[in-house]
């Protein structure tokens, strides 16, 4: 066990493992033996108050006390520790072939970045896995990730996975639950890091206790930091579907009432046009906003379109759009006013004065909304000006 610098450090994140954490510390010194790989065993310890941590001193490896609860604290502490200049990361609970990392350590030495673990190639034992999990949450959660980030990376939640110290380090992983293996995933994709997969097996772990995985907690935890760090698919592609399904029925329904089957649709279906644009404008604006502040803040690397599209979207340029719409909005009130001075201010017909009020406020709304994102993005931009 290497006190100094070595090749790899092996981080095994542990809460209440007294079953199993000296089952994986002596397979992973195994393979550190077997193979003559410089290296080292860390547990890092999460509080545990079943003699986790002493079984797995004795068993040969050097624990990190962490105080703050969480897979993700454990495992950032762990990492943090950790001398190696390759590290591998994997559960305390004997689901994976600690004994066999071969594979991983010789893609590491080839140059890749993060070597993750693939357990749909590799092959999942009868029970290993719970049915909503392996047919549900991870093909669903892997996939939308795929989608979101184009990451290659088939299996987003594999517990199992190696990588340079240096450059996981350098992403700056901040989440403290099991979420901690997608940001992990999403911020390396983002980074441009080198990813590659290696079939990885898994059993049955070996505590005989229930799994601390929550299926539906942990699972919309994943998905809701999927959706965090892609305000493209959260706020951007809604926004822009809203804005222009609501623009079309607003043209369509403008010279009158329109027949849609046995249905006539009217001023009341205008309406709720209106709001769509208005709605999707503002979700359009929070994806502008949400890059904007996220890239400031060091949390998702500024793209070159990104970039492009900042430098067009200046304050005085907003603010001409937004008093253009302004201005176009209190034209359409001054004419409804106009007309139903026409009628000396009597009662008026609503189907034909709608017509120009709905979008006259809306015009409205929207100028003001530009205005108003277009300086909010300016304070944004302060910190970094």
């Amino acid at each position: 066990m290497s006190t100094a610098g070595c090749e790899l450090s092996i981080v095994l994140p542990c809460l209440n493992e007294a079953a199993t954490v000296a089952t994986c510390v002596a397979k992973a010194r195994q393979f550190l033996h077997r193979s003559g790989i410089d290296g080292e065993v860390i547990v890092a310890d999460n509080g545990s108050s079943d003699g986790s941590a002493e079984l797995a001193a004795a068993a040969g490896a050097r624990v990190v006390h962490v105080a703050q609860r969480g897979y993700g604290s454990a495992l950032t502490a762990g990492i943090a520790a950790a001398r190696g200049t390759f590290v591998i990361m994997a559960d305390a609970d004997d689901s994976y072939d600690l004994a066999n990392l071969d594979e991983f350590v010789e893609r590491l030495r080839q140059g890749w970045d993060l070597v993750m673990g693939n357990r749909f190639l590799g092959g999942i034992a009868r029970g290993a896995m719970p049915f909503l999990h392996r047919y549900l949450g991870n093909p669903l959660l892997s996939g939308l990730g795929r989608l979101f980030f184009s990451s290659p990376c088939r299996d987003f939640h594999c517990g199992l996975r190696g990588f340079r110290r240096a450059a996981v380090l350098d992403l700056d992983l901040r989440t403290t639950g099991m979420e901690f293996a997608s940001e992990m995933v999403v911020k390396a994709t983002l980074a441009g890091l080198r990813i590659t997969e290696v079939p990885t097996t898994l059993v049955p772990d070996g505590r005989g206790t229930p799994s601390k995985l929550r299926t539906w907690r942990d699972g919309w935890r994943h998905l809701r930091f999927l959706l965090l760090f892609s305000p493209r698919w959260l706020f951007l592609y809604p926004g822009l579907a809203l804005m222009v399904m609501g623009a079309a029925v607003t043209a369509w329904l403008l010279p009158g009432p329109r027949q849609l089957g046995s249905l006539t649709l009217d001023v009341h279906t205008l309406l709720y046009a209106a709001a769509a644009i208005l709605i999707g404008f503002k979700a359009v604006s929070f994806a502008i906003l949400s890059k904007a502040f996220a890239t400031a803040e060091g949390l998702l690397p500024a793209a070159t379109r990104w970039q492009e599209l900042e430098r067009r979207l200046t304050l005085e340029g907003g603010l001409a759009v937004g008093a253009f719409l302004v201005v176009a909005g209190v034209g359409g009130s001054l004419l409804a006013v106009r007309l139903w001075g026409a009628t000396s201010f009597g009662g008026l017909e609503p189907t034909v004065m709608l017509r120009i009020v709905v979008p006259a406020v809306t015009a409205t709304v929207l100028g003001c909304e530009f205005i108003l994102a277009s300086f909010f993005l300016s304070v944004l931009r302060l910190k970094r000006n």
